[in-house]
């Protein structure tokens, strides 16, 4: 990974990805929230890449998002 990679944008490859499976799985904000114990609200911040969560609620969110953990990090970071 390339030193001048910003934590910013790592985020938001984060939440992007989080989009990409809720959208996929038809799934609303609300929804994931029903199988988890993260806000509605606060899923949407992690979406827009304006949260950084820890690891609990990365496992937390793929409860929500029924997935392995591990899917919610299958993008690419260019270098």
């Amino acid at each position: 990974m390339d030193s001048e990679y910003k934590k910013e944008d790592f985020l938001l490859l984060f939440g992007s990805r989080i989009d990409i499976i809720r959208r996929k799985k038809g799934y609303s904000y609300e929804r994931i929230a029903q199988g988890c114990n993260i806000d509605g609200s606060d899923i949407s911040k992690i979406s827009k890449g304006r949260v950084n969560i820890t690891l609990s609620s990365i496992l937390e969110l793929s409860k929500g998002l029924d997935i392995h953990p591990k899917e919610l990090f299958d993008f690419e970071i260019e270098a």
